[in-house]
């Protein structure tokens, strides 16, 4: 699986790339803004796209939007310490990782990433 990480906390951007490495992903680019990562994703086509929330000139759910309407198989996972945030409701992503980080549920999303399809299905069930 191909990981492109967006987010503007270095630190946090690393430890998310080591832990993918760690479930034996490719890491494609960690980048530090929603604007970022529209350009990288544009650049690599991910399978995955780990991206915060909050983050500066673009917040994930807009990034994620703006993914979504140029590439609509895209494969968003929003990552945030904001429970019921608003915006996570109307971003599109196939799955939203609450922080602190689950291992197990960050292992279960990247070996089996929902699509974008199975999502609104599973949303509307």
């Amino acid at each position: 699986m191909r990981v492109l990480i967006a987010d503007d906390q270095k630190g946090v951007g690393t430890t998310l790339a080591e832990l993918v490495s760690k479930f034996h992903h490719e890491v494609v680019e960690v980048v530090g803004s929603g604007f970022d990562a529209i350009q990288a994703y544009h650049r690599h086509r991910p399978d995955v796209v780990l991206m915060d929330y909050f983050m500066p000139r673009l917040n994930g759910a807009t990034a994620c939007r703006n993914i979504l309407s140029r590439y609509p198989a895209a494969n968003v996972i929003l990552v945030s310490g904001v429970a019921g945030a608003e915006d996570l409701n109307y971003s599109g992503a196939t799955a939203v990782l609450a922080k602190p980080i689950d291992l197990v549920r960050l292992k279960d999303l990247l070996s089996a990433p929902p699509s974008p399809t199975t999502a609104v299905t599973a949303s509307a069930a």
